[in-house]
């Protein structure tokens, strides 16, 4: 199978990585109305909290191997948040402080998630700045050294009204202390197939665009410039942020499952993933400069790096136009560990197209999605109507967080941060 992440030129991987940074952000927005209207605001606390701790442990643990990170301490915590959906570049603005190898501090100069929830009330505001914050902040520092301890200093609500930094934490690593015990959802994911796949080394393609970092090994720095690493080290990079998502995909399915019954958690997963096609379509079509009068061929080329269907070597994913050009094909092999997980798999192998739909419909809502199984594959096939068809709720209500139209600015120059 073609990995058409590993065929992209260097430009263009420094491009997507943010933009897959920030759309993996934007999948927990996705699902969190359905359970607000599953579950109530507890429900949806205890979700979102079960998610976030059952992907972070094993996707922070992945990066810094992908990425030569090395070491326990306050330094490697923050570089894994640099490379996290959680915390995308700009959207989310952290800025770190290394006191020395056991303690530091990060503040939010700008928090999207803030500025999305705060119009909400302070009650919402509390449930992301305290009671999500609180256990998932320390499931992520796990990965790099159990005895870290991640404490606020302050946090939203924000007093006075405008504060800022929006908010800023400690860490420390504390070896007195008992160490952490890694999150019962993290135990229950760890079993997920997602974290076993082993990606092929990228294709040697030098590029004249690209930065001389082949990993994340010096010393830390106040912002990453992702045009800086080397063709070969994004490809690992944005292999990861994707894998990042698709663990997303798992801590949510288990999380409802748990508390209520498989259909819940299809029906949930369902409004998750067509959420987030949509906006994911228009982002990564934007990145890579592709219209809508670019027709099925600019199609082929979003949905080939679609968080849907990349990587291949964890969805079995293929798209192709087919021979006279008439059609986008999209095959998922039966074979694919993703169909083994409790994750978006289940969605098309129930029959329903509605997230295909909705990652066509993202760059022309004329677009018309045929699916159907072959000898135990899943295949779409995707043509062009002549009638537009209207934004579904799943998409219109994700269009809703500030970060759907977000706008990357320009990145600041890095500096090595050193003890202070």
């Amino acid at each position: 199978m073609r990995d058409r992440i590993d065929e992209l030129a260097h430009r263009q991987l420094a491009t997507l990585v943010p933009e897959l940074l920030l759309i993996g952000q934007l999948i927990d927005r996705a699902g969190m109305p359905a359970l607000l209207g599953e579950f109530g605001l507890d429900g949806m606390r205890d979700v979102a909290i079960e998610e976030w701790q059952a992907a972070s442990p094993h996707y922070a643990l992945r990066m810094k191997r992908a990425l030569g990170i090395e070491g326990d301490g306050v330094a490697e915590i923050f570089k894994g948040f640099q490379l996290d959906v959680g915390a995308p570049p700009e959207f989310m603005d952290f800025r770190y402080v290394v006191h020395d190898h056991d303690h530091g501090e990060f503040y939010l100069d700008h928090c999207g998630a803030l500025m999305d929830v705060e119009p909400m009330g302070e009650e919402i505001v509390k449930v992301m700045c305290h009671d999500i914050e609180d256990p998932t902040f320390p499931a992520t520092a796990y990965a790099t050294n159990p005895y870290a301890v991640v404490e606020p200093i302050h946090r939203p609500p924000r007093a006075p009204a405008g504060r800022t930094p929006h908010c800023h934490w400690t860490v420390r690593i504390d070896p007195g202390a008992p160490p952490a015990e890694l999150p019962y959802p993290a135990a229950e994911s760890a079993a997920s197939l997602v974290n076993g796949i082993d990606f092929p080394e990228p294709t040697v393609r030098p590029d004249r665009d690209e930065g001389p970092l082949d990993d994340y090994a010096g010393p830390l720095l106040s912002d990453v410039r992702f045009d800086g690493f080397t063709r070969s080290a994004l490809v690992r990079i944005l292999r990861e942020v994707y894998l990042q998502m698709h663990l997303l995909a798992v801590g949510f399915t288990q999380s409802v499952r748990r508390r209520s019954d498989a259909g819940t958690a299809l029906r949930l997963a369902t409004y998750q993933c067509t959420g987030i096609a949509g906006i994911a379509t228009e982002r990564i079509a934007a990145a890579l400069g592709i219209r809508a009068e670019d027709g099925l061929g600019g199609l082929a080329r979003v949905l080939a790096v679609h968080p849907l269907l990349a990587p291949v070597q964890y969805t079995g994913a293929s798209v192709d136009l087919d021979s006279d050009g008439a059609a986008v094909e999209i095959r998922w092999a039966a074979d694919a560990p993703w169909w083994q997980d409790e994750c978006w798999s289940a969605v098309p192998g129930s029959g329903n197209a509605a997230p295909i739909e909705a990652a066509a419909r993202g760059l022309d809502p004329r677009f018309r999605v045929d699916l159907r199984k072959e000898n135990s594959d899943v295949i779409a096939r995707i043509t062009l109507g002549t009638d537009a068809i209207p934004e579904g709720e799943e998409v219109a209500v994700t269009r809703i967080s500030t970060g759907a139209a977000f706008e990357f600015g320009a990145v600041r120059t890095p500096l090595p941060l050193f003890p202070v």
